[in-house]
């Protein structure tokens, strides 16, 4: 449980989590939480760089995102797929319904401002 644990407190921090404040958060001894690291690193699920905080050496420790995380990325914005991965009506972009609502949903901010965007066509605009 702890190892899970460990993993999702580093990856809420992409500027990196400190191995000396991670033993604490999770609330073991420092040799566990080393050997945790250790089982980390050796599954190549993140990365540590050697650091000094307050005169005390310490680990800043890094989520490494992987390759299946990364498969995707391409086909997001905001969280919200691109329309036309894996579409199969025979259209134009520019003249694509999906897409200009997605297109808009990520101008606007949310996907709840889809509403907004079927009000305002893009041939209205």
């Amino acid at each position: 449980m702890s190892v899970e644990a460990a993993l999702d407190y580093i990856k809420s921090h992409p500027e990196g989590a400190l191995q000396s404040n991670l033993w604490k958060i999770l609330e073991i001894d420092s040799r566990k939480c080393s050997r945790i690291v250790a089982k980390l690193l050796k599954e190549n699920l993140i990365t540590r760089e050697g650091e000094s905080v307050n005169g005390v050496r310490t680990y800043r420790l890094y989520y490494v995102e992987s390759a299946h995380d990364r498969r995707f990325s391409p086909l997001l914005a905001q969280d919200f797929f691109e329309p036309c991965a894996g579409c199969i009506e025979e259209c134009t972009p520019e003249h694509c319904v999906k897409l200009s609502e997605w297109i808009f949903s990520i101008v606007m901010g949310t996907a709840g401002d889809i509403e907004i965007a079927k009000a305002y066509p893009p041939s209205q605009i």
